[in-house]
């Protein structure tokens, strides 16, 4: 039986950190796992423009209040569940996610949390393992599961490549040139077309 195991930001939802960037004005905060490797160093980062800005919990919120999936999404979502279970492996967080996954019809979601101060500050983060993507496609290979992994960013590349079949979709340039071994998607048809291809293998 088959499990897909796929990324949020940049496959089914616009990038959260750069919606942000944009309404705030905050060149830096476009920076995402797409561009910088090493998660840690990218939040510390974040955690630092906040800081610096004044930005709150409730600042972030109110940008994620006004995001819609990416065109497509909804109805790809539909068809994968209505051929196999997929759980959403995300590096966002509990605070961001619910009205987001509400708009996505509320798929199962593996992320992690934000420490939050009583004025609502953006103290720090938890993860909920290290390389939490990579260890939920382990998880579920125990489970003997056939697992498919899809996913955009720096960040994925583990999940990818532990899974029995990894996918890139519409990655970044860098990534896609680093990681040439995994198949290539640049619409929800092209994911289609390889993923009914690994159905019926």
């Amino acid at each position: 039986m088959h499990i897909v195991c796929s990324d949020l930001e940049g496959v089914f939802l616009p990038e959260i950190w750069i919606n942000v960037a944009e309404k705030t004005g905050i060149e830096e905060l476009r920076l995402t796992t797409r561009d910088i490797s090493d998660y840690d160093v990218l939040m510390k980062k974040r955690l630092a423009i906040l800081d610096e800005n004044g930005l709150k919990i409730n600042d972030i919120q109110a940008v994620i209040a006004t995001m819609n999936p990416l065109e497509g999404a909804m109805e790809f979502l539909n068809w994968l569940r209505s051929r196999t279970q997929i759980i959403v492996v995300s590096d966002t967080f509990v605070q961001f996610a619910g009205p987001l996954m509400e708009k996505l019809g509320w798929p199962t979601l593996f992320c992690h949390t934000l420490s939050i101060a009583p004025d609502g500050s953006v103290t720090g983060y938890k993860l909920r393992q290290k390389d939490s993507k990579r260890e939920a496609i382990l998880s579920l290979k125990r489970l003997n599961y056939d697992t498919i992994a899809i996913g955009d960013s720096y960040n994925d590349i583990t999940m990818l490549k532990e899974a029995d079949n990894g996918i890139l979709f519409c990655p970044p340039e860098n990534v896609k040139n680093e990681f040439p071994e995994f198949p290539l998607s640049y619409s929800y048809n092209e994911l289609k077309h390889i993923l009914r291809k690994i159905f019926l293998d």
